[in-house]
């Protein structure tokens, strides 16, 4: 395991099936979004945006040289108490994008030279980004897509769009239904989440290619490979509860090692979504020294070496605000587009 830093509206064709009685997640809704009517997600059938940046506190193989070129996506399957990205998850920041604009900000994200577009909780809009996906790479994209979700997704939803996506970054919050119930509001989160992990890493294997700078200018040792296929499983420790960790870290090294890699991160903070001092947290404080040593020693007794740790470093200085045209910090993000503004200009990044 090698150590990393945090630093870190268009309708899809021929998707109507899916959002006039949706089942694309493990809500089972049901409704019909063609006619206004609102899931769980709280989104009709048309995509909408938060931003899109070039990002670089992702996995080294996907951060790369050039930065990982984040879009995110306004909605979310859960409703994880502690959500860092609660503005877009349940306080609705976005502005709806087209086919046209989507695939523009594929392309705009490519020639700023991000390694790949990464597609940030897409889960309950599965069609429609694919479409724009396959429009992006019909008008010349040429870098990887990745799937950044909770993975509270069903297989049969993300089959369709399987020809245009290439590497899966999915959550694996947790294996235990209660934690799941009463922190992400999803007692089946476990059961789907694994069967959805396991449909990602059958259906991509894992390979590598230099990254784009090592492409034009020749291979340097100095130079990052990226990931172009495959599936990268990513597990928050939760403070306090590293019972959670040992289970997910054993089901990986028992089902998915050597098929795909792991993403251990120790990001979590505390944070209030809804603003009540009340609020349900799994905990309210960050990883401490002793928790993060045990981690480590979990990775070496359960052999896990292929994939990435994050480093300890508490704080909320890197946690995003989607109301600024660059909702990260200016030395991690650079601004692409966003949903107040549109294209964001070079001078005003």
């Amino acid at each position: 395991m090698r150590e990393y830093h945090r630093d870190g509206a268009f309708q899809a064709k021929g998707s109507g099936n899916a959002y006039a009685s949706c089942r694309l997640c493990g809500r089972d809704c049901s409704v019909d979004r063609f006619s206004g009517e609102r899931g769980f997600c709280g989104e009709s059938q048309s995509l909408r945006l938060a931003s899109a940046s070039i990002h670089r506190g992702e996995e080294p193989p996907v951060t790369g040289e050039g930065g990982s070129g984040t879009i995110f996506v306004t909605g979310c399957t859960l409703r994880c108490s502690f959500c860092q990205n609660w503005q877009i998850s349940r306080a609705s920041m976005g502005a709806e994008a087209d086919a046209a604009l989507f695939a523009d900000i594929c392309l705009r994200l490519e020639s700023a030279g991000a390694e790949n577009v990464n597609i940030v909780t897409g889960s309950h809009v599965i069609p429609a980004i694919a479409e724009g996906l396959r429009e992006a790479k019909l008008r010349g994209l040429s870098v990887p897509a990745l799937w950044n979700s909770s993975a509270y997704e069903r297989p049969e939803a993300l089959d369709p769009a399987s020809d245009c996506l290439d590497v899966f970054l999915p959550d694996l919050k947790t294996l235990d239904a209660s934690l799941a119930a009463r922190f992400f509001g999803a007692p089946d989160y476990p059961e789907l989440a694994v069967s959805a992990i396991d449909w990602m890493v059958g259906s991509k294997p894992l390979r590598y290619a230099p990254c784009r700078k090592a492409r034009t200018e020749g291979a340097s040792a100095d130079l990052p490979e990226i990931v172009v296929s495959g599936t990268i499983v990513r597990h928050l420790v939760i403070p306090g509860r590293l019972e959670s960790t040992r289970a997910v870290l054993a089901l990986f090294a028992e089902r998915w090692a050597g098929k795909a890699l792991l993403s251990l991160m120790t990001q979590y903070t505390p944070v209030r979504p809804d603003s009540r001092a009340d609020a349900a947290l799994p905990a309210d404080r960050y990883v401490n020294g002793a928790e993060y040593a045990e981690v480590m020693d979990m990775l070496q007794e359960y052999g896990i070496e292929d994939g990435y740790y994050q480093e300890l470093e508490n704080g909320d200085e890197w946690l995003p605000d989607f109301g600024r045209t660059n909702p990260f910090a200016s030395d991690l993000s650079v601004p692409i587009w966003h949903w107040k503004t549109g294209f964001v200009r070079e001078k005003d990044g």
